[in-house]
């Protein structure tokens, strides 16, 4: 079946064809929310409560674009409001002077995606989701802060401080490297 015979025969409630959808798409989507949970079993859930929304709004999807794409956003939106709003009251929040300035990377400290990856997940809440957002899925500030319901500058600034403690971070493997 094509990809748009499936998703027809979503809309139409087959459930053969929601099966093959969601082996189709669920590893993607799973490792896209792992950038998102604290853990495992939340990105789970995410993935999980993200394909129930698919399914129930499937028949709104109207053929423009990717439907990887349109689960894709599903996904984040989701993600994202598994997020408190406390979880960025917790941080600092200041305006820095540099926003996108260039972040060196020792060039000879040779890291893996997954190792990489796991850099990012040790940052604070906040920082890991702009940090995904604008750098990983390529959001502008402005897309984020409304996403996210922030001021944009505070976008900016969570990004500044993301860059900055993964820069230290490597630093210091870099030392122990050595």
């Amino acid at each position: 079946m094509t990809e748009k015979e499936l998703i027809q025969g979503c809309a139409s409630g087959n459930r053969n064809c929601q099966q093959v959808i969601f082996r189709r798409y669920a590893g993607k989507m799973l490792a896209l929310s792992l950038r998102y949970a604290r853990h495992q079993m939340e990105a789970e859930d995410i993935v999980q409560e993200a394909f129930i929304r698919v399914f129930d709004h499937i028949h709104t999807f109207e053929f423009r674009g990717s439907f990887e794409g349109w689960i894709k956003r599903i996904v984040i939106n989701i993600a994202l409001k598994n997020f408190s709003r406390k979880s960025f009251s917790q941080e600092e929040i200041g305006i820095d002077q540099d926003f996108d300035a260039p972040v060196e990377a020792p060039a000879d400290l040779l890291m893996g995606a997954q190792e990489i990856l796991d850099l990012v997940n040790e940052l604070p809440d906040g920082y890991k989701i702009v940090f995904n957002l604008y750098a990983i899925e390529g959001y502008s500030h402005k897309e984020i802060a409304e996403m996210i319901g922030i001021q944009e500058s505070t976008s900016r600034s969570q990004l500044v401080k993301a860059r900055k403690m993964l820069q230290q971070k490597l630093a210091r493997l870099q030392k122990i490297a050595v």
